[in-house]
C-alpha cells in the first residue's frame, strides 16, 4: 500500500479524496505582528546588494588600478583618501550597507535554523551588539582618523605628514 503525501492546495482531503480546494486550516498565513518587516527586511536586502555591489566595485578600483596599483596602498594611502570628505562617505556607506545587509542575511538564517526560541533570541542579541560595535567603531575610526598623530608634542614618524 503507497502512501502518497499531498500538498496543501492538492484539493484532496484527508481521506485522499478531491476536496473543495480551499487551503487547509493549518497551512493558512497567519496575521502575526511583524507586519511588513519581513517584506522590507527582504527588499532592503535586494537594493543594498545593488548599491553595495557599486560601491565595492567602485573600491577596487580606485584601490588597484589607479596610481600604483595595490604597491600604493599603505598608511599614507589611506590617510590621503580619508582626508576627503568623499571618501569618508564612500568608506561610511560601505561599511553600514555591508554590515546591515550580512546582519539582515545572518538574521533569517537564525530564524531558519534556531529551533528554540531561547537559542534565537540569544543568538539575535549576539548579532546585534556585534553589528552595533563594529558599525560605532568603525564610524569612529572614520571620522576620527588623524594621519599625522602627536604623542608627547612629538610628530610621530611619518613620510606623509608635513614638517612642523
Amino acid at each position: 500500500m503507497s502512501t502518497d503525501i499531498q500538498t496543501p492546495r492538492s484539493g484532496k482531503n484527508g481521506s485522499g479524496k478531491i476536496g473543495s480546494g480551499k487551503i487547509a486550516p493549518q497551512y493558512r498565513r497567519g496575521t502575526g505582528s511583524k507586519g511588513n518587516f519581513e517584506m522590507f527586511a527582504w527588499l532592503f536586502m535586494r537594493l543594498s546588494g545593488v548599491v553595495l555591489v557599486v560601491l565595492i566595485f567602485g573600491h577596487l578600483f580606485v584601490n588597484l588600478m589607479v596610481g600604483e596599483g595595490i604597491h600604493g596602498i599603505d598608511f599614507g594611502f589611506v590617510a590621503g583618501k580619508w582626508a576627503d570628505p568623499f571618501w569618508q562617505f564612500w568608506d561610511l556607506a560601505m561599511l553600514w550597507l555591508a554590515m546591515l545587509h550580512g546582519t539582515n542575511g545572518v538574521r533569517t538564517i537564525i530564524n531558519d535554523y534556531a529551533e528554540k526560541d531561547a537559542t534565537r533570541l540569544w543568538l539575535k542579541v549576539i548579532l546585534y551588539a556585534a553589528t552595533v560595535a563594529i558599525v560605532v567603531l568603525g564610524t569612529l575610526v572614520i571620522f576620527t582618523f588623524n594621519p599625522c598623530p602627536v604623542a608627547n608634542g612629538v610628530q610621530l614618524p611619518g613620510g606623509f605628514c608635513p614638517a612642523p
